[in-house]
């Protein structure tokens, strides 16, 4: 059995001096990565980077989760080999931020409530392996601290690999043995209850704790990174809006429903939103019935981490921009999206446009400790990814990706199916042990005033 040591991965059996030379050789790599990742962004809101890396520096998932361009950095560096890539699974439409906490729930066009794969701000064109390889460090970073055993990692995630590839051979077969959809006819155990609960919430609730009625009509509340915005602003993120509803691929809302009551600017918006403008709109519901209103996000769309390390120019020419790469592959990756989803423009910059919506609950990772839930859990995100890799080829409306990706991927890992599990495994504690190692590097250069640009 392999055993995972603490120690730092590159400085193991050197001398003293080699040592020092290798943790500077790694901290100098990583102020490179985020400078050239974030480095734009920082000199716009210095301010909003520095709340950003005071999360990331919490805890080695944090730093993880905020970290992504430096994991695909690593992809194509001291992690590069991979024998199950060719020129098909080099080229599945990938979510680009697969790690442990990116899934949740979400009431799909059809009214049903899903749990499912989440936050498509990542997603993008590119190696399968790559989003498994990140979903399989984050568990174990997630497992090493909940304090499990490299043995019990290892077995979570190779639950997981082994579920990921039973409901992908499955699909390929023709979908007759396919679980399907993860959902309440379903699901049991900790995702039944994650549902659930989601399932208790409602759009009243909702709009009760982000807006005040005011004369006998609704109105955002503003404070805690809610602003009011002047009239200029406000017309070019309502003409935006009017863009945005042509993109909509049907437009059953009442003609009602297309009006703006308020809008606000949202500041501080998640790890990975750091610096960038988001709009919240109030807008009447189907009827005039003020339960009924809708609450929707303009948010400015980024450059995803994966782009900069994938060359392929026909991926990059796809989109227009940014936005409309991140609303067109949530619709590629995710079955019957949000009915609300679609993207605009605003000063120049792609902006992706969602519902914020009641029914949407995290899995949270506190409440799930055990070994034998972990598994449950993992076994069922085996199933969930499976689902979305399989969704965006050659059988749906988008024709990026122009062949049948879960049969190439089957293709690929059939020949050695205990290889690959064994190569996740592996991946998981070896980056793990990276990730935990970085992290504490990159504590060092921000509390030392190493980070440029903060």
């Amino acid at each position: 059995m392999t055993v995972w040591f603490a120690t730092p991965f590159w400085t193991r059996g050197t001398s003293l001096r080699t040592m020092s030379s290798s943790v500077d050789q790694r901290s100098a790599h990583i102020v490179d990565v985020l400078s050239a990742e974030f480095g734009a962004s920082m000199a716009i809101d210095p301010a909003a980077f520095r709340r950003k890396f005071r999360k990331m520096a919490a805890s080695p998932f944090a730093f993880y989760r905020g970290s992504a361009a430096l994991f695909y950095a690593d992809q194509l560096g001291d992690f590069a080999d991979d024998r199950f890539l060719d020129e098909r699974t080099s080229r599945v439409w990938i979510h680009g931020d697969l790690h442990a906490e990116n899934f949740g729930t979400y009431m799909n066009a059809s009214g049903q409530l899903v749990f499912n794969v989440n936050d498509f701000d990542e997603a993008y064109v590119g190696p399968f392996t790559w989003d498994l390889r990140r979903l399989a460090a984050s568990v174990a970073l997630l497992g090493y601290g909940k304090a499990l055993s490299d043995t019990a990692i290892g077995e979570l995630v190779a639950g997981f690999a082994r579920s990921y590839l039973t409901e992908l051979r499955a699909i390929a077969a023709g979908g007759d043995d396919a679980i399907g959809s993860i959902t309440l006819d379903n699901a049991d155990g900790v995702l039944r209850r994650v549902l659930q609960q989601a399932r208790l919430n409602t759009r009243v609730d909702l709009l009760a704790a982000q807006t005040t009625i005011d004369n006998y009509e609704r109105r955002f509340s503003l404070g805690d990174g809610v602003f009011e915005i002047d009239a200029p602003t406000r017309d070019l993120v309502s003409a935006a809006f009017q863009d945005y509803l042509g993109t909509l691929p049907t437009t059953r809302l009442r003609p009602v429903a297309a009006r703006i009551k308020d809008v606000v600017l949202r500041k501080g918006v998640g790890i990975g939103s750091a610096g960038l403008p988001s709009y919240n709109l109030l807008l009447e519901g189907h009827t005039q019935a003020l339960e009924n209103d809708v609450v929707i996000y303009m948010k400015q769309a980024q450059v995803p981490a994966v782009a900069r390390y994938v060359t392929d120019e026909s991926v990059r020419g796809y989109f227009q921009h940014q936005g409309h790469r991140t609303a067109e592959s949530q619709r590629a990756l995710q079955a019957h999206a949000d009915p609300w989803l679609g993207f605009t423009e605003l000063n120049g910059a792609g902006q992706l446009v969602a519902e914020v919506s009641p029914y949407a609950a995290d899995l949270d990772w506190s409440d799930v400790n055990e070994p034998e839930e972990l598994t449950g859990v993992l076994v069922d995100l085996g199933r969930a990814v499976a689902r979305m890799h399989s969704v965006a080829d050659d059988e749906s409306s988008h024709d990026l990706v122009d062949y049948s990706t879960e049969e190439a991927i089957v293709a690929a890992v059939d020949n050695d199916e205990p290889g690959f599990v064994t190569h996740l495994v592996d991946f998981a504690h070896a980056y793990g042990v990276r990730a935990r190692q970085d992290h504490q590097l990159f504590v060092d250069l921000f509390r030392n005033g190493r980070l440029p640009g903060i």
